[in-house]
């Protein structure tokens, strides 16, 4: 078996990151064509196209699975080169987090805190559903995500965080002019809510589940910032399922109403990185998950 060349794929993941051949090109200071000539010889070599040529560019499935493999090579190399060369080291690290709305919005800053002050970090974070940060792990786009999910794939493990429960929750001017009798599902039907976007089921499912209420049978806000579901719930304008980490302030003032205390969601959250951590990654990893056991409920889910 051929050994891969790396500045071949180098080229096709400065392609996809630039959106751009001529972009490209710049950043690695060669001409717009030798990266198309680099690409055509990647795809030579695994006799198979590894790029999709509209717009947005985008790798496909055995090009996703080169700029995995690609990004955590990289990845190694830079906590590798700070190890045994601190002075050719770089600067910062870059390292790659996907995470849900909730969760940046209220614990993970704080919880990643120690790291960013004691290292230096090029931090960015892929913010998407909790059920969907999987998919920017298994691409390599990510080292590192928050999770819904226990399970995973080769080449990640899994670590309990802990389980934060969610809450159906109004103002309290809401809750009387649109609950006054309590919950039922005549009332959940006319009543404005609020989600996170069309692709966050939690809602539509606790609704179904516990009223027997169906997807698109109420009215719902679709707002894609953790932050203003939050203030848009506490301005009266709908109520909706907010996690006790962004909750509970606001219930101990009285702002916000628990409309379901019998109710509440619980949701169990995983820490997904790659085996082969090490360095700050490794530190991030640990830092999360010990934030997790200090403040969060704890189930008996064994780590996978």
């Amino acid at each position: 078996m051929r050994p891969f060349d790396y500045k071949l794929i180098h080229a096709l993941d400065t392609v996809v990151q630039q959106q751009s051949f001529d972009k490209a090109a710049n950043v690695l200071n060669i001409t717009q064509s030798a990266i198309s000539q680099r690409i055509k010889q990647l795809e030579q070599v695994v006799a198979q196209p590894v790029l999709i040529r509209t717009q947005p560019l985008r790798p496909t499935l055995v090009g996703e699975k080169l700029l995995s493999h690609f990004r955590k090579i990289r990845q190694l190399e830079y906590d590798l080169t700070s190890e045994i060369m601190p002075n050719d080291a770089p600067t910062s690290t870059p390292i790659n987090i996907a995470v849900n709305a909730d969760t940046l919005a209220s614990w993970f800053i704080p919880a990643i805190t120690p790291v960013l002050k004691k290292y230096s970090v090029e931090l960015n974070i892929q913010v998407t559903n909790e059920a969907n940060t999987q998919e920017l792990l298994k691409k390599g786009e990510v080292f590192a995500a928050v999770s819904s999910q226990q399970s995973s794939f080769a080449g990640v493990k899994v670590e309990p965080i802990g389980t934060i429960d969610y809450i159906l929750c109004a103002s309290r001017d809401f809750q009387k002019k649109h609950f006054k009798d309590g919950l039922s599902k005549q009332n959940l039907q006319l009543a404005p809510s609020i989600d996170y976007d069309a692709r966050d089921t939690m809602h539509s499912d606790y609704l179904k589940k516990h009223f027997n209420v169906r997807r698109n049978d109420y009215p719902c806000h679709r707002i894609r910032s953790s932050e203003v579901v939050v203030s848009m719930t506490l301005a009266g304008l709908a109520y909706g399922l907010i996690p006790t980490t962004q909750a509970n302030e606001h219930l101990a003032t009285g702002a916000l109403i628990d409309l379901a205390p019998d109710k509440h969601l619980p949701q169990a959250l995983f820490w997904h990185s790659w085996v082969l951590e090490r360095g700050v990654q490794k530190k991030i990893s640990d830092t999360i998950i010990t934030y997790g056991r200090q403040h969060f409920k704890q189930s008996n889910v064994q780590k996978k």
